[in-house]
């Protein structure tokens, strides 16, 4: 065909249209996810039935400046100098297997124009799910009693669950203790200063914090109302994958293990 030999291995330097639309739907995704990095982004976009590597898409956000930077804060929200009784830490002896088998909790801020925000939630150990939560502008124990109504009234949970929660006097009062009781909870605290105690809880509050907080600016309470409940309901327990859960979603998950559709091996990475 009198064609030259170098045409034949001629490649053209512009980029391929698979990859623009790849690094289109990593750019997508990072924006839905902040917090992401390169091995969920990875995860997420094989389940949509895109076949890449993990190298190539941590080499596109890196080129591209997507790599997530966590931020670090923290302020104290637990009182544990009060007169109420402390109980004992069940959590290293509970093997969760199941749903409804322990619930851990706890309180975070969230600043707005004028003050704080407080959130109280309670999340399912065994799949991470968020099950009841509660904003308040007072950090008290009307504010985690109404967490722990509402996950009452979504999971309607045998006697027996362990409740976890550091020492705080909204976790110790009569009034919550009383509730347990009533329901048939084994009561369960951290040791005093210590968050790896509770660290699925930890982890759950460090994710809403650099997934939605740090990225919005709250002006009041109705804002916070507004926004907070959505990412915990349709991001977080939804769609928002968790290396724990073989890199499922919490909902998911769940409904996985409810239909027997989850192998048992890959219950072992929660225990």
């Amino acid at each position: 065909m009198n064609l030259p030999r170098s045409s034949y291995y001629y490649k053209s330097k512009e980029k391929e249209p698979e990859e623009a639309s790849l690094v289109k739907r990593i750019e997508e995704l990072v924006e839905e996810f902040n917090g992401y990095g390169y091995r969920r982004i990875t995860i997420q976009l094989r389940r949509e039935g895109i076949r890449v590597n993990h190298k190539k898409v941590l080499r596109i956000m890196r080129e591209r400046e997507l790599l997530c930077k966590p931020k670090h804060r923290w302020v104290k929200t637990t009182d544990s100098n009060h007169p109420y009784r402390i109980y004992p830490n069940l959590l290293p002896d509970s093997q969760a297997t199941a749903p409804n088998q322990v619930w851990v909790a706890d309180i975070t801020y969230i600043r707005i124009l004028l003050g704080f925000v407080y959130l109280a939630a309670i999340l399912d150990f065994f799949s991470r799910k968020a099950i009841g939560y509660g904003l308040s502008r007072n950090i008290d124990t009307a504010l985690s009693l109404k967490a722990l109504n509402m996950a009452l009234k979504s999971r309607n949970p045998p006697p027996g669950v362990i409740h976890h929660s550091d020492q705080g006097v909204q976790y110790a009062a009569d009034d919550y203790v009383d509730t347990l009781t009533f329901h048939g909870f084994q009561i369960s605290m951290s040791r005093k200063g210590n968050p790896y105690d509770n660290a699925v809880m930890e982890s759950f509050l460090k994710t809403l914090k650099t997934e939605e907080v740090y990225l919005c600016e709250y002006q009041t309470l109705a804002d916070v109302e507004e926004r907070v409940p959505y990412f915990i309901e349709q991001v977080y327990n939804q769609k928002r994958l968790h290396s724990a859960l073989n890199y499922r979603p919490p909902a998911e998950f769940e409904n996985m293990f409810l239909t027997n559709k989850l192998h048992n091996p890959c219950l072992t990475a929660l225990t």
